[in-house]
């Protein structure tokens, strides 16, 4: 198992003992030695799974004192599911190129001007800040559409692309390089809505998600690579070293 399966393996475990009772509302769970021994992983798998937990509002880290099971558990229906940044990115491209058509229909003069405002904001801002003007630019063309159902999809989509670890991580390794591009590919959208053409408005958000993935498909190859070169180096100094041996 990969480590990032397993810790989201042990998450799942924490989770469900909560729910039987052992860790009860309120109650301080065991630290991480003892947990890493318990469910036979390490610590910082642990800590992985804990903040994942903590993401979904089922545990609370407090610095200094330890992790705590929250008063108040989320509903089932609010815990973010197992998936990989691939699949939120293409459940995006389907769903948000169509609202960006629908929104192409109804957008008003002031969305549109509060759009134009989301993208100067990207192109000036550090990386925090532009993330923060991407998400309302999206939830933006949402609204637009006047429809409350893909408000909430997106609201959702968005979710797991913040609190989901993995998902978030990918999404880092890639926007971080490539921000002016971004930037473009969002002014492509708003070009077309402000032209008011749903089936240009559709064509450049999925332009715009394609190329996402393409760009997320490269990292992921390169980083796996990395790895596999690292553990190749990692051999060969270990079996030289001992070839070397008296």
């Amino acid at each position: 198992m990969t480590a990032k399966r397993l810790y989201q393996s042990i998450a799942r475990q924490i989770a469900e003992l909560i729910d039987e009772g052992a860790y009860p509302a309120g109650s301080r769970l065991p630290g991480e030695r003892d947990l890493a021994e318990k469910f036979g992983v390490s610590r910082v798998t642990i800590r992985e799974a804990e903040i994942a937990l903590q993401a979904i509002g089922r545990l609370e880290i407090k610095t200094g004192s330890g992790v705590y099971v929250s008063e108040q558990q989320p509903e089932i229906a609010d815990a973010l599911p197992n998936v990989s940044a691939f699949e939120v990115t293409e459940a995006r491209l389907l769903i948000e190129s169509e609202a960006a058509a629908l929104a192409a229909r109804n957008i008003t003069d002031e969305g549109i001007a509060e759009l134009e405002k989301l993208i100067e904001a990207m192109g000036n801002a550090d990386h925090d800040e532009a993330n923060l003007a991407d998400e309302k630019f999206h939830l933006r063309i949402a609204e637009a559409s006047n429809n409350q159902a893909l408000v909430h999809t997106v609201q959702r989509l968005w979710n797991m692309r913040e609190k989901i670890p993995q998902v978030k991580a990918t999404y880092e390794a890639v926007c971080v390089h490539d921000s002016k591009l971004r930037t473009e590919e969002h002014r492509d959208v708003f070009n077309a809505l402000k032209d008011r053409d749903p089936a240009a408005a559709r064509a450049a958000m999925r332009e715009h998600f394609q190329r996402l993935i393409e760009n997320m498909l490269d990292t992921t190859e390169q980083q796996a690579l990395a790895e596999v070169q690292q553990r190749a180096t990692e051999s060969r100094e270990r079996f030289l070293a001992a070839a070397r041996l008296p």
